[in-house]
């Protein structure tokens, strides 16, 4: 990440609309982006993650954030996340983001397996982490608290074959 993709982190960490798919409650000012820019270029075996821009190769414009969390070098696994712009949605911007990360994990990383918590209402989300490969390993019910109703989550997991 660049310290020219804080209006877009800024924009994508405060919309509400997205809180209930993650564990966001507050939202984060320009100076906490910042920071958090300016610390993202530590090594993923120290700072147990890592964030990467998805970029529209064309317009070079940012499209969206994926990154592996929790990242546990001994038993050789990490979550992943995924957040891809409106604008930029239903171009297969995610399914390459996806793949790209996985290859960069395995192959790479010489990780053993990936992991996402998806909550149940996010289809779309579901389809795609099927869709690149994932299967579903379980289901937390009520692990989310929704206004709506419907907080379960399910994780789905990619295994290094």
């Amino acid at each position: 990440m660049e310290p020219e993709d804080l209006e877009f982190l800024y924009k994508w960490e405060n919309d509400t609309t997205l809180w209930q798919y993650g564990n966001t409650l507050t939202p984060f000012s320009k100076y906490i982006l910042r920071q958090y820019l300016e610390k993202s270029s530590l090594d993923i075996f120290d700072a147990k993650q890592l964030r990467l821009i998805i970029e529209d190769k064309v317009s070079k414009i940012p499209a969206g954030t994926i990154d592996l969390y929790d990242f546990d070098p001994y038993h050789n696994r990490a979550g992943i996340g995924i957040l891809v712009d409106d604008a930029f949605q239903r171009k297969s911007f995610a399914t390459e983001a996806l793949q790209l990360m996985k290859d960069y994990a395995f192959k790479f990383l010489k990780m053993n397996q990936l992991y996402a918590f998806i909550p149940a209402l996010n289809v779309p989300s579901l389809h795609l982490f099927r869709k690149c490969g994932y299967t579903e390993a379980g289901l937390l019910k009520e692990w989310n608290k929704c206004d709506h109703g419907g907080g379960d989550v399910y994780i789905y997991q990619c295994v290094c074959k």
